[in-house]
């Protein structure tokens, strides 16, 4: 690194992760800024919520952490912005029989485009967030690298890097594992060592997102039928948003079997039940398609899969469809393919890119 310092705006939660990687940033030898995004709403009861990423405790918790590590910590307002691009895109999502990703939104939109706006309007070089993955240049491109925690790796949220972006993002955590990160935060003395990893929707209390949808949209949400594939009615439903692509428990109807939710129909109102087999499928076609480690899909290529989060990546075909979106073939079936979530394509260790899943075939 040259004699002068290279600035870094590192995105701050109040967890473990982003504390440590200004720790790891500021040894480096780097100008480290540390800053929360300050996205709850007025009045709103998940702002005091003990936990969530964004929360006021989290801004406690960074501030106390930017103390202890003697960096300068600002609070950056991004309600509005936050509200427009992820709470908004959520609740639609829903109504429209879907199950989002609003990490993903949040990434996309928030961490790595708007944050580092912000960043550079303040003479930074980089932003830096606590994520476990890496990204390393190659061959005079940019590529996001699974991390070496295998357990924790989080690229899956974070396929809609583009190039610029890339370049100007750190994420020192990638590099460990979860364990030695906990280690490191306890022999530099940080108090959030042992603080729980948020897992829940930061904007959503309780966890209950039905309820929220239905204070944030009154009168949206509205009872239907449950019906069978051949649009026999089984039952009612309360609104098709509390339903998701291979739900089981808490559907409210005893039909003598096990039942699964196969399909939500946004234009009748209708969840569609069926058996367990019902619900394995292998093709997809994706929308919002972004790719990483070349600038667009020309031809049918071998890739690996994840069709949400918690998956493990399975070998399938992908194919560049005329309109831009991509037809996704796995090898062997899929257990609830979901749209409204994100399909992510790997090579090996490498992000290809990934898009939103639109149909399920």
């Amino acid at each position: 690194m040259s004699s002068m310092k290279k600035k870094v705006l590192i995105g701050m939660s109040g967890g473990v992760d982003s504390s440590v990687a200004a720790y790891l940033l500021k040894e480096q030898g780097y100008e480290v800024i540390g800053a929360t995004m300050q996205i709850w709403q007025e009045d709103n009861e998940y702002a005091e919520k003990e936990g969530g990423c964004c929360s006021l405790s989290a801004v406690d918790d960074a501030r106390r952490v930017c103390d202890k590590l003697d960096i300068p910590f600002y609070v950056l307002n991004f309600r509005d912005y936050f509200k427009e691009k992820v709470i908004d895109y959520f609740v639609q999502e829903y109504i429209d029989g879907k199950t989002p990703n609003p990490c993903i939104e949040c990434n996309k939109h928030l961490k790595f485009d708007e944050l580092l706006r912000r960043a550079r309007g303040i003479g930074a070089d980089y932003v830096a967030t606590g994520h476990y993955a890496k990204i390393e240049e190659r061959d005079g491109r940019h590529l996001l690298i699974r991390s070496d925690d295998d357990r924790k790796d989080q690229t899956y949220a974070l396929y809609n890097f583009t190039q610029d972006q890339l370049a100007h993002t750190l994420m020192p955590c990638g590099e460990y594992t979860k364990d030695r990160i906990r280690e490191i935060a306890k022999e530099i003395g940080l108090s959030v060592h042992n603080k729980k990893d948020s897992e829940e929707i930061c904007f959503i209390p309780d966890n209950d997102h039905g309820k929220y949808i239905l204070n944030a949209k009154p009168g949206v949400i509205k009872p239907g039928n449950f019906v069978d594939k051949n649009g026999t009615i089984l039952g009612r439903h309360k609104g098709i948003v509390y339903y998701t692509i291979g739900q089981r428990k808490g559907l409210g109807i005893a039909l003598g079997r096990p039942v699964f939710v196969t399909n939500i129909n946004p234009k009748t109102n209708e969840v569609v039940l069926g058996a367990e087999e019902d619900i394995f499928k292998t093709e997809l076609i994706a929308k919002d398609l972004n790719f990483i480690s070349f600038e667009s899909l020309g031809k049918t290529i071998e890739i690996e899969a994840k069709i949400r989060y918690s998956a493990r990546p399975a070998k399938a075909i992908i194919s560049p469809l005329r309109d831009g979106r991509v037809k996704v073939c796995f090898k062997e079936k899929q257990r609830a393919i979901t749209k409204g979530q994100s399909v992510v394509f790997y090579d090996g260790e490498i992000v290809v890119g990934g898009g939103i899943i639109e149909v399920i075939l």
